[in-house]
Formats: C-alpha cells, sequence, structure tokens
C-alpha cells in the first residue's frame, strides 16, 4: 500500500508538472496566433493539482493496454474532459477559475470547449506514456 502511494505521488507530479509546461507552451502558440511576438504563457497554480490527477490514468491505461489507440485517446479525453468540467465548475463557484471559455463558440457552461477535444486526446495518450511503467532490470 505505502508503494503505491508513492508511486501514485510522483505520478501526480510528474503529471501536474508536465500539464504545466503543456499549459504554457499552448498558451505561448496562442499568443503567437494574436500576433504577441513576446510569446508569454501563463498557467495558474490551481492547475497543478488538476494536471496532477492525470496521475489516475496509470491504472486505467493498464486497463485499457490491448484496446486500439483511437480507443484509449477517446477514454482518455473523456476522463480529461470531466476532470476540467468538475474542477472548473468547483472553482466557478467560488469565483477562482483560472479559464472562461464563455467567448468561444463550442463551450460547456463556460468550463469545457469541445474543440479542445483533440488536444486531450493526445494529451491523454501523452499523459499515457508518461505513466507507463518501463521494464526495469534488476542489475
Amino acid at each position: 500500500m505505502k508503494k503505491a502511494l508513492v508511486t501514485f505521488s510522483k505520478n501526480f507530479v510528474k503529471c501536474g508538472l508536465t500539464g504545466w509546461c503543456m499549459e504554457i507552451l499552448f498558451t505561448s502558440v496562442d499568443a503567437l496566433r494574436r500576433r504577441d511576438l513576446t510569446l508569454t504563457g501563463n498557467t495558474s497554480l490551481w492547475m497543478f493539482p488538476i494536471y496532477g490527477c492525470a496521475a489516475i490514468l496509470a491504472p486505467v491505461s493498464r486497463l485499457l493496454q490491448k484496446r486500439p489507440l483511437w480507443f484509449r485517446g477517446m477514454t482518455y479525453m473523456s476522463l480529461i474532459f470531466s476532470t476540467e468540467y468538475l474542477t472548473g465548475r468547483l472553482l466557478s463557484r467560488y469565483k477562482l477559475c483560472p479559464w472562461d471559455y464563455g467567448r468561444c463558440r463550442w463551450h460547456i457552461r463556460r468550463v469545457i470547449r469541445l474543440d479542445f477535444a483533440p488536444c486531450w486526446f493526445g494529451a491523454g495518450l501523452l499523459f499515457e506514456r508518461l505513466l507507463s511503467s518501463p521494464a526495469r532490470s534488476s542489475h
């Protein structure tokens, strides 16, 4: 049990840091799209534990390991959307949500964007790769 908790904690930190980096890169590319050549990216401290929740994908990925790529990606995308929706609604309740998609065409209650589906599909597969345990030798 202790080993599982240590592994989950390490995965939580890996996912949180990876998510922060992805978000900074994504928002930097969006700055370029707006012709802001400072390429400033941003994130929020709230995002670390939200991205850290991707650690939950580790046991899910073990269950799905023999399934096709499209199925795994769709499953991860659905789980990420669910997490984004739940955390966005919770943070919005306290006026703490760092994102607001209200101006976007495909938003749901301002906290998720359906047009981000391909991004979350890819992010889920990236987290799967990040969380996969490489075979360790006994040397």
